[in-house]
């Protein structure tokens, strides 16, 4: 479990194919507090420890979770947004977060607004129906609150959020630019209240 407050960015350092895709990524973190088989959040993506040392730490990324995130994610020299997992009594920050990609999402606009940035964003029809003006939406690993959705004739939908200064200055997104690709992670809210509509709409 995550809050989508981003602690470090961490660059991938190297990609190795074997059964799954072997990803190393350099870290501002202390590994020795590291546990092997420990979860964090890379870029929204919930991913497990198996290997570390000084400054770094490896995982294994399956060809599923390549084929559901963003493309070009998991390349050498990539940033990408750490969080490391939710502790019982730390502080909920953000929103609840699984790590859990439920699509990708195409960034359409970048304008600045006062200090902040505007970003837009269109994502397809799957995922349209659980985006609402003021909800929770996690874009890269990075907790974010839904400004506004316009829904669009082919079912898709635009959205935009506000990126303030500290979100740019510790995060990926500052350098996000149109046509980009980004992993969207639904609030769970929205992921039950779906199921328990269809459960319903069978009744």
């Amino acid at each position: 479990m995550f809050t989508g407050i981003i602690t470090d960015v961490g660059t991938i350092e190297s990609v190795e194919a074997r059964g799954d895709t072997r990803v190393v990524v350099r870290t501002a973190y202390d590994t020795g507090t590291v546990d092997l088989g420990a979860s964090i959040a890379c870029s929204g993506v919930c991913l497990t420890v198996v290997d570390k040392g000084p400054g770094w730490f490896s995982v294994d990324v399956s060809g599923e979770t390549i084929s559901r995130t963003a493309q070009g994610q998991w390349t050498a020299g990539r940033p990408l947004n750490l969080e490391r997992a939710l502790k019982l009594g730390e502080e909920l920050g953000g929103h609840i977060v699984t790590g859990h990609v439920d699509g990708v999402a195409e960034v359409v606009s970048v304008s600045p607004q006062g200090d902040s940035k505007r970003i837009g964003f269109r994502v397809a029809s799957d995922l349209a129906p659980f985006i609402a003006p003021k909800g929770s939406i996690t874009i890269d690993g990075v907790s974010l609150t839904v400004n506004e959705v316009a829904d669009q004739p082919d079912g898709s939908a635009h959205f935009a959020i506000n990126l303030i200064p500290h979100t740019q200055a510790v995060t990926t997104l500052g350098a996000l630019e149109q046509g980009q690709a980004v992993n969207i992670e639904i609030d769970v809210l929205a992921r039950y209240l779906q199921r328990m509509e269809y459960y319903h709409g069978r009744r």
